[in-house]
């Protein structure tokens, strides 16, 4: 079975030979090595280039293992390329694994660290570099610093719908179709499992076997209990606003346990790191503004929501807005809450009352308002939610996205209604 990832394929192909560490971030087991090793490696080879060209290194590996060292790793390569007039292209996979080292001509000074290998190997004109990780302080904030901006970051993410769709083993039923990706998500090798057991155990066994163990043992969680706790909520009310004073305050609550909102916070943001949830902070957008607190989380893929809650609560409104959320981010829009205000009718002295639009999405000057309606039965449901798009006070494009139409249409306002399927697989009504 091949799955088809076209535009991340084309994204590497774009940058070769950039002078850039080319740095294929996302969650584990979401596709980047098959990306690098299976879909790219098969690019260059029907395009003249070598086997012996290229070098692989999968530091997950125990082989590996000793590469882990950015001092062995850059001995190896050095052994491979050095003298040599060709062209070569070194993929490594997982760097986060890689260790700092002391500098034994400086055992004192500051440690070795992959960084200085990667810095060393984009000097090397005959040497072009690809590296996978799944850790976004790692491989996004800190490469931006440590590389001066020579690091290319290609964000991967599970499969949409769009990708999903001509993989599935079901036919071209697109509902149906649609219906399995609600439940069980787009991350690959679930399309693998043959029944809904084995589909099941592999997204539950993700949680517990590979991304908390890897957060718990490599960030040496103090209590790993209250993470799990934490993690359970964010998953139970999934595009919730919540802060980490108000996850500490209902696990209190429900658990009787007390933990602080500052350990909360760090473990959120590890949660964020591993590309596990996604947060979207509210934007006022007559004000222009950021609110500080609280936020909305949002699962890197469905499929692994559901199974943290047991794939009891399928509640498809908040899949829904999952969905449409993750869509728009690898459409590569940045991604918030929108606030609007209204004129408080019958409150005390008339004042605003703060309203949301559920998505922001933007994209360097553009800008586009999104609501996400599951159902809108009768016109009283619809005109509320019309009503908050004529409160930005701007002439943006606003679509509805809704699961109770087939065909999309815009109303007297401009608004566009489309239904989430055609959403998912149409790019163009984005932009």
């Amino acid at each position: 079975m091949e799955i088809r990832r076209d535009q991340y394929l084309q994204q590497l192909i774009d940058r070769q030979w950039n002078g850039m560490v080319k740095i294929i971030t996302g969650i584990r087991r979401c596709g980047k090595s098959y990306l690098l090793r299976t879909m790219f490696q098969n690019y260059l080879l029907s395009h003249g280039v070598q086997e012996g060209q290229i070098i692989h290194l999968e530091l997950d590996q125990v082989k590996n293992i000793r590469y882990r060292n950015p001092l062995e790793l850059a001995s190896y390569v050095h052994g491979i390329i050095d003298g040599r007039a060709e062209r070569f292209y070194l993929f490594i996979d997982e760097i986060q694994l890689s260790e700092k080292v002391r500098n034994p001509y400086s055992p004192e000074g500051r440690r070795i660290t992959f960084y200085d290998a990667l810095n060393e190997f984009r000097e090397i004109p005959n040497l072009d570099v690809y590296v996978t990780g799944s850790n976004s302080k790692m491989l996004s904030s800190d490469i931006l610093t440590e590389f001066r901006g020579r690091g290319d970051e290609i964000r991967l993410h599970p499969l949409t719908f769009a990708e999903f769709l001509p993989a599935w083993d079901g036919g071209r039923d697109e509902q149906a179709a649609l219906e399995q990706y609600a439940f069980y998500g787009g991350m690959p090798l679930v399309l693998g499992r043959k029944d809904d057991g084995e589909k099941m155990e592999y997204l539950q066994s993700l949680f517990s076997e590979l991304y908390l163990k890897d957060i718990i043992e490599r960030k040496h969680i103090e209590y790993p209990d209250e993470l799990e706790q934490m993690l359970d909520l964010l998953c139970s009310s999934i595009g919730s606003l919540t802060n980490p004073s108000k996850l500490a305050s209902t696990i209190l609550s429900r658990k009787k346990v007390k933990v602080s909102s500052n350990t909360l916070k760090s473990y959120l943001d590890q949660l964020k790191d591993s590309f596990l949830f996604v947060e979207c902070k509210r934007y006022d957008v007559r004000g222009k503004s950021y609110f500080d607190y609280p936020m909305k989380y949002y699962c890197e893929d469905v499929g692994l929501r559901n199974a943290r809650t047991g794939f009891r609560q399928m509640e498809m409104t908040h899949i829904m807005e999952n969905i449409i959320c993750n869509e728009l981010r690898v459409r590569r829009f940045s991604v918030d809450v929108g606030v609007v205000r209204e004129n408080g009718v019958g409150r005390k002295g008339g004042a605003p009352v703060s309203r949301e639009i559920d998505f922001v999405a933007s994209k360097a000057d553009r800008r586009i308002y999104i609501q996400s309606a599951f159902a809108m039965p009768d016109g009283e449901k619809q005109a509320a939610e019309l009503k908050l798009f004529s409160l930005t006070g701007d002439s943006f494009p606003k679509i509805m996205v809704r699961q109770d139409v087939r065909k999309k249409w815009y109303d007297d306002n401009g608004v566009l209604h489309v239904g989430l399927i055609e959403f998912l697989l149409d790019r163009s009504i984005t932009g």
